[in-house]
């Protein structure tokens, strides 16, 4: 079973593996907050600007762990409905319409927290690599492969440190490639792949984002040489 030290080690190994691809000005979307250390090392090897696309779960009524749907960030925010347990509760509109609008609070929030004013990364005709730190049921990244499917990329890649088989096979109609280092078949959690897989705190988030655009900037301010 392939192991990872921390998930600057997993970012390093997936950069290895993204840097024989061929990308037309790529930029590298992480889903934080534990996806944002694994991209960061992603988006430095590729010198490709970094940012975050923020999902969240719609909680089912009297169920909030239970998740009906999800929310995704953009200029239109796009709502993804899990059909399946969408049928099964039978949630009003009114309710999906309230928790939307509370979890695109959180988003609101979070977006001015970890971009700190900075404008959202342009996406349109780019290769956009989604990345998070492994994937247990997906469901997240595909909400997020889901909202960018109307963006107007040029190409869309997932790409991962670990997930079971299924879910990569499930997710990869959603992109034009969905990869992972490692795929084993007896899949537990995403955890049990890492030696340290300390929860990243929003402080870590919006320091490697500052990073990021620092370095972006420091690469365009630089004169050209030859």
């Amino acid at each position: 079973m392939l192991r990872f030290e921390n998930r600057t080690d997993a970012g390093r190994r997936l950069a290895t593996r993204l840097a024989g691809t061929v990308l037309q000005d790529p930029v590298v979307l992480a889903l934080p907050r534990g996806g944002v250390p694994v991209a960061c090392e992603v988006a430095e090897a590729l010198k490709a600007p970094l940012d975050v696309i923020l999902v969240r779960k719609l909680g089912a009524p009297g169920f909030s762990e239970l998740g009906i749907g999800a929310v995704v960030d953009g200029a239109t925010p796009r709502v993804v409905l899990n059909e399946e347990v969408m049928d099964a509760l039978k949630p009003t509109r009114d309710y999906v319409e309230d928790e939307k609008i509370r979890q695109l609070e959180v988003i609101d929030r979070r977006r001015k927290l970890y971009r700190q004013g900075r404008r959202p990364v342009p996406l349109e005709g780019r290769t956009v690599i989604v990345v998070d730190d492994g994937m247990a049921t997906g469901g997240t990244a595909s909400a997020a492969l889901a909202g960018l499917s109307d963006a107007g990329v040029a190409r869309l890649i997932l790409a991962v440190p670990v997930a079971p088989p299924a879910v990569l096979d499930r997710l990869a109609p959603q992109a034009d490639e969905v990869l992972a280092l490692s795929a084993p078949a007896h899949f537990r959690a995403v955890g049990d792949h890492y030696e340290d897989f300390t929860q990243v705190a929003d402080e870590t988030v919006i320091a490697l984002l500052r990073r990021a655009a620092d370095r972006q900037k420091a690469d365009r301010d630089a004169p050209a040489h030859g």
